[in-house]
């Protein structure tokens, strides 16, 4: 029996002229808008105690912009957030209802849904891709009844097989259009990487992932820059709340800077977890075992490392977005606890003799590493039952954000001598290593 699993193209999308530029920018906004519409008044209703799902017919009133198909796939998209908010409410999770797409006064988020028989991809010399518009845009952009619009895409599908519902939106971070394109391939070995190997990561404050696999390679993803343009933001809008007039909670600008705040984070956050998916799966991995915080974060990390996680990182959010993007390479994720893990040394197993400054990991037996992937080893060791010795370990790749791409830097963290400075002191976590903290 032939196995099937999900796989994802993405593609960049490039108008061919400044009309096709804004008749997109029309189709997106109304798609944006229609997603509004439709969800306020299921917010409505659901904080009303009534059904969500006795609305108007909004396919109707979008159906000249947007094309019926089009439109009912947006609808259908916000049934299925509601359907996840839902299961979410009945697993006992505190979550919120589904969300507005940005607003017309501060922006929309530019964002479709094109049903996966209703758009066509060209892949060669001059890659293509084709969608649907409603007749009234057609006729207001002197476009035939039966033509469609046509974008130029570039990169080369990574996977070749059924296309299912394309996702197509604007990119604030890199001002460019951008088309997601899941498709059904077969599961074979032709395809993969024969997948026996395991990876464990430490989710940290400072450096947002350490790994380590099976295989001996580490991979660190810094954070700290990230990070301090968040609390930049963060302190501007502080700032520019407490110069309100009295019985205004907000405005325009700090309504954008709330959204520039998220989509920066969340971009970097999206590229990181599928950097390090390809990475893992190159590498034949097919299980990941990832820390659970939950009761660490309440019980042993200080304020600013709760800050981090909990409204810089969103560890929830990352857990969700790293599990369905494993799903696509046919990788599991695991949620273990990872109690302990940066307090053990890991060459002779000492707790209580240790101590972190920094990155710097110390142990009375004369061991010194980076913290944080010394603590992704023994989460490993602990979960797959495997030993890594320390002589054993490849180079680390030690990766950093520049607001496109998480980039490889030639210098590893723990290649300098161990007498030579290499802490920023202004993120001290504190002498001892706390229990679980990364």
């Amino acid at each position: 029996m032939s196995v099937v699993v999900r796989r994802t193209n993405t593609f960049a999308v490039r108008p061919l002229s400044e009309q096709d530029e804004q008749l997109l920018r029309e189709l997106l906004d109304a798609s944006a808008s229609l997603w509004n519409e439709l969800n306020y008044e299921r917010r409505q209703n659901f904080f009303d105690g009534d059904s969500v799902w006795d609305t108007a017919d909004y396919r109707k009133q979008y159906v000249g912009v947007l094309g019926s198909a089009t439109a009912q796939q947006v609808i259908r998209k916000n049934s299925e957030a509601w359907r996840s908010f839902f299961a979410a409410c009945e697993d006992g999770e505190d979550t919120a209802p589904p969300g507005y797409w940005g607003n017309e006064e501060a922006g929309r988020e530019l964002r479709t849904y094109i049903r996966n028989d209703s758009y066509t991809i060209e892949t060669g010399e001059r890659s293509r891709l084709e969608i649907p518009v409603g007749q009234d845009l057609k006729d207001e952009y002197g476009l035939g009844y039966y033509d469609r619009l046509r974008l130029e895409i570039c990169g080369a599908p990574k996977w070749d097989g059924e296309q299912g519902r394309l996702e197509l939106y604007f990119d604030e971070i890199d001002d460019t259009f951008r088309a997601i394109q899941p498709v059904t391939v077969p599961d074979s070995r032709q395809d993969s990487p024969l997948a026996d190997e395991s990876a464990a990561l430490d989710v940290g404050a400072n450096n947002l992932v350490a790994c380590t696999t099976t295989t001996g390679q580490q991979y660190l993803y810094e954070g700290r820059d990230l990070f301090a343009r968040f609390r930049e933001t963060t302190e501007e809008i502080a700032r520019l709340q407490s110069k309100l007039q009295e019985g205004r909670n907000s405005s325009q600008r700090i309504r954008s800077l709330y959204r520039k705040r998220t989509r920066r984070r969340d971009h970097a956050q999206d590229a990181l977890v599928r950097n390090l998916i390809e990475r893992l799966y190159d590498e034949g991995v097919d299980t990941v075992y990832v820390g659970d915080l939950t009761d660490v974060l309440v019980d042993y990390w200080s304020a600013k490392v709760n800050e981090k996680t909990h409204q810089f990182w969103a560890y929830r959010s990352f857990i969700d977005r790293l599990a369905t993007t494993a799903e696509e390479y046919g990788i599991t994720v695991e949620v273990r606890s990872e109690a302990y893990t940066t307090a053990e040394c890991p060459v002779c197993g000492e707790r209580e003799k240790t101590e972190r400054d920094g990155d710097v990991f110390r142990c009375s037996c004369g061991y010194e590493g980076h913290a944080d992937l010394d603590a992704s080893r023994t989460f490993l060791k602990r979960q797959a039952g495997v030993n890594l010795d320390v002589g054993s370990m490849a180079r680390p790749v030690r990766l950093k954000w520049d607001d496109h791409i998480w980039s490889e830097l030639s210098r590893s963290p723990e290649r300098a001598s161990p007498n030579e400075e290499r802490t920023n002191r202004s993120t001290r976590t504190g002498k001892l290593a706390s229990v679980g903290a990364a």
